[in-house]
């Protein structure tokens, strides 16, 4: 015998199909804690959030979280960005996969879902929102034939992410910017350097019914964010990789870099990195 209370059905609101496992869209969640409560933080979005707020939603198969260390922030490109403003902000991101077909079906359970959370006291009020979007998945490079496939990348055990965005220049269709990216600029940087993969995505808007504590974006339609996949360090990667692909974007006319910010995963059941956020 229990005493806990009983509860409520909940109605069933997904059958598995036969689709294929394919990423459709995702949540990026650009998050600073405010200083002072940065254990308390990572232990509430670990230990609660980040799977009351995402991984039992309906489709959201796969997500992780990943940390940027004072070291890292020092790397970002440019100094000061329109994502993060000052380079200190933007210490934690979450990233969340969604299975093709089902983005709208996930994203009002999602609002509903979160709402509910702040409705019952389940959020943390000491962090600020930086960049919070939800974005399509268009396609992906990989360094290798045999390589990671965009699908498993979050857990896959690489070492390091870079969040890139950029913005491709006027004059320029989405399709031919995607087809030079994908036939030209990455299979000649990729090779031989620690990016094993380099996935694309467009923005998405927010639904009007978000929560009031997520800043409502706009959605740039030239705007694409590039999410690199490390083997290694970001910092054995940014020059011949990062800083190179920036160097080439900008000088072919096709693009311009709003920001690039490297990253690493957390460990989960751990504050590890709490203490490395900020250099003062």
């Amino acid at each position: 015998m229990t005493d806990e209370p009983a509860r409520t059905p909940r109605p069933l609101e997904i059958v598995a199909g036969a689709e294929p496992i394919k990423l459709g869209s995702i949540l990026v969640t650009l998050v600073e804690p405010r200083r002072g409560y940065e254990v308390a933080y990572n232990r509430w979005y670990e230990r609660d959030h980040f799977y009351a707020g995402c991984m039992i939603g309906p489709y959201n198969f796969a997500g992780r979280r990943f940390v940027a260390t004072t070291d890292l922030k020092a790397m970002r490109d440019p100094d000061p960005s329109a994502i993060t403003g000052e380079p200190a902000r933007g210490s934690y991101v979450a990233i969340y996969y969604v299975l093709d077909g089902y983005h709208d079906l996930w994203n009002r359970w999602a609002v509903r879902q979160v709402n509910a959370l702040h409705a019952a006291g389940r959020m943390f009020e000491e962090r600020d929102h930086v960049h919070t979007l939800l974005y399509r998945f268009a396609w992906e490079a990989r360094r290798d034939v045999d390589g990671v496939p965009v699908e498993l990348s979050l857990d896959h055990p690489y070492k390091g992410l870079v969040l890139m965005w950029v913005d491709r220049a006027d004059g320029l269709s989405a399709d031919e910017f995607t087809d030079w990216l994908r036939q030209e600029h990455f299979p000649g940087l990729l090779p031989g350097t620690d990016a094993g993969l380099v996935a694309g995505f467009t923005p998405l808007p927010l639904l009007i019914d978000a929560p009031g504590d997520v800043p409502k974006q706009e959605t740039a339609d030239n705007r694409t964010l590039l999410l690199w996949f490390l083997d290694g360090h970001p910092s054995s990667s940014w020059e011949p990789a990062v800083a190179e692909s920036t160097k080439r974007l900008e000088a072919s006319g096709k693009a311009t870099v709003v920001a690039s910010l490297p990253f690493i995963p957390t460990v989960p059941g751990t504050d590890l990195y709490a203490d490395q956020l900020w250099s003062d």
